[in-house]
């Protein structure tokens, strides 16, 4: 599943290409997907929107809509655009997630269709943002913020802004194993199970350990550790270790630099003791047995 170095990749690709376009049309497949309302819906609401902004938000991809608003007089105004709004600018959200293996294309629109397409948003600009999921996991939501709705906020703190005291705070008294901890959505959003192996060795702690009862030092060091791993990821592209491609359909290069994830035999980077792999809250989890206490 893409984490969120790959779910920021894309964001910043999507929002580079097409901020500023209109949405002419949008079409949604008939096959089963993961509709977080109807198509038809969202189809409807997404019709004549102007793409504000692409960002990331946890794991999930939040399109700002808004449209033409009007001056007293009936003059029409377009809104501006020349950089992403803030949700409370918005007249609406779409809100994608990746799941397993979704992709968001930006291809012309004689760029022939890929299989699994559910969904296509035909652009003023002649071009095609496409969502294309094989497995069929990922989610598809539109929200009429004018209408009530509210805004899209992920359910955990951002890794890469958290500060000292707040990261030490979602741990205090936990007994799950740190990586567990790492992986769960409402403590961090957009962790998984690449980036908790990776950022766990970089700071040199066991991912058996308890959460609770990491010092304050070493929570210290996985926190600093954990947003440089993230950020040398999004600077790389993201991992492509599975499906995951970028806006243009270009893999990543992260999965070159993994010092502990999917390595499992291999010897440690830094000590040439083999990695080891062990499962840990249902997740396949990858160690160094020597540089990781």
């Amino acid at each position: 599943m893409p984490e969120l170095p790959e779910v920021e990749t894309v964001a910043r690709g999507v929002d580079k290409r097409i901020r500023g376009d209109r949405i002419v049309q949008a079409w949604f497949a008939s096959r089963p997907q993961t509709f977080k309302n109807a198509p038809a819906l969202q189809a409807k609401g997404l019709t004549g929107c102007t793409i504000l902004g692409v960002h990331r938000t946890g794991k999930h991809i939040v399109f700002e809509l808004g449209g033409e608003t009007r001056k007293p007089g009936n003059d029409r105004v377009k809104r501006d655009r020349r950089k992403a709004s803030p949700a409370h600018e918005s007249d609406a959200q779409w809100i994608v997630h990746l799941g397993m293996t979704g992709r968001l294309l930006v291809t012309g629109a004689e760029t022939p269709v890929a299989a699994h397409t559910h969904a296509r948003l035909d652009l003023a600009s002649g071009r095609e943002l496409r969502f294309v999921d094989p497995r069929r996991f990922g989610r598809l939501e539109f929200r009429n913020l004018r209408e009530g709705s509210q805004a899209f906020q992920a359910p955990g703190a951002e890794p890469l802004t958290i500060e000292a005291g707040a990261f030490a705070e979602l741990f205090r008294g936990r007994r799950t194993p740190i990586k567990a901890a790492l992986l769960n959505q409402s403590l961090l959003a957009g962790v998984g199970n690449i980036y908790a192996d990776e950022s766990l060795f970089r700071a040199g702690l066991r991912p058996q350990r308890q959460a609770g009862r990491l010092s304050a030092a070493e929570l210290e060091r996985l926190r600093l550790g954990l947003r440089e791993i993230l950020e040398q990821a999004i600077r790389l592209g993201g991992s492509s270790v599975s499906d995951y491609v970028d806006a243009d359909g270009e893999r990543g290069f992260f999965q070159l630099e993994h010092c502990v994830y999917q390595r499992t035999g291999e010897p440690c980077r830094r000590c040439q003791k083999a990695i080891r792999r062990v499962e840990l809250a249902g997740r396949g989890t990858h160690y160094c047995p020597v540089c990781q206490r």
